[in-house]
């Protein structure tokens, strides 16, 4: 269903559309689901992530807005001038954590007042590339993939730094930690729920890599997880890792792959689990979002 643009103060309910039926044959997916069209009317969309209550937030980044998609199934904007925000986070406390590449930060955004804390601003005195996305542990700090791609809203044509690197910024530190300097173009990234393994995506190498984290947020024993890249990726509660790009691909904990759930987009750029019983997959895909019922849940 397309829908016209709408304002901060309006909500619609979305009738969305019923599209495929998802054969699978291991337990994930709620038997008999179609993924379905929630709406087509953004520019590009990515970043989903997922509050306390169920509600997911997304992006729509050529278009400078935050959308929120709550549990009744109503779309609405949240925020518009949003610092070109990509992937985004819900911290502990229920803030919006963002990667806003307008100016290459680290945004914090409080969910009712709207409010904008800058966490983050440079690295040694020169902008980062774009922080792309992020994922936040127990300890209150953020982990970000920082690549390169070039966006028509800056003046610049070349990267601030050579080198295109995951950091680690520590809880209340204003300068970021350089903890993986080994991939080509990191971009999706997430941590496991006990803080012990992190996961990011070499889309450039079309490779996945699993990482543990270490005490003092640095990360080491870097080991092949999945030889494809991804875009955004998330967890579910049995360890099953989803990888996206060509529809979303799903691996089990051990790096072998259980199945491809086919998206009908241009690419699919990054995914989450949300609803009441976090059993909700939600997709970002070019102009589009979707929606899949899961027998499984998240775990963000």
């Amino acid at each position: 269903m397309f829908l016209r643009p709408i304002s901060t103060v309006v909500c619609l309910l979305i009738a969305a559309q019923p599209l495929l039926a998802q054969t699978d044959s291991t337990g994930l997916i709620a038997p008999g689901a179609a993924l379905q069209k929630v709406s087509g009317q953004f520019a590009f969309t990515e970043g989903p992530a997922v509050d306390k209550k169920g509600n997911i937030y997304f992006t729509d980044q050529p278009n400078d807005k935050i959308w929120l998609y709550d549990t009744e199934g109503k779309l609405s904007m949240f925020m518009d001038k949003a610092g070109r925000s990509n992937g985004l986070y819900i911290d502990r406390k229920g803030n919006i954590l963002s990667c806003a590449d307008e100016k290459n930060e680290l945004w914090r955004i409080h969910p009712k007042t709207k409010k904008v804390e800058v966490l983050l601003t440079d690295y040694e005195g020169k902008k980062h590339n774009g922080p792309n996305d992020l994922w936040p542990d127990r300890k209150g700090g953020i982990y970000f993939t920082d690549p390169f791609y070039p966006r028509p809203w800056w003046s610049h044509k070349t990267p601030f730094l050579t080198a295109q690197n995951v950091y680690y910024l520590p809880k209340g530190a204003k300068q970021a930690v350089l903890v993986a300097t080994d991939l080509k173009q990191p971009n999706g990234i997430v941590g496991t729920p006990d803080g012990r393994y992190l996961y990011v995506a070499d889309i450039r190498d079309s490779k996945t890599y699993k990482y543990t984290i270490n005490p003092d947020g640095t990360l080491s024993d870097r080991q092949l997880f999945a030889a494809q890249g991804s875009d955004g990726i998330t967890l579910d509660k049995r360890g099953n890792l989803y990888l996206t790009g060509r529809g979303v691909t799903v691996y089990d904990p051990s790096g072998k792959k259980l199945t491809n759930i086919p998206v009908p987009a241009g690419w699919t750029a990054n995914v989450c689990f949300g609803g009441k019983d976090r059993k909700t997959l939600f997709i970002t895909a070019s102009e589009s979002v979707f929606v899949l019922p899961m027998q499984v849940q998240g775990v963000e």
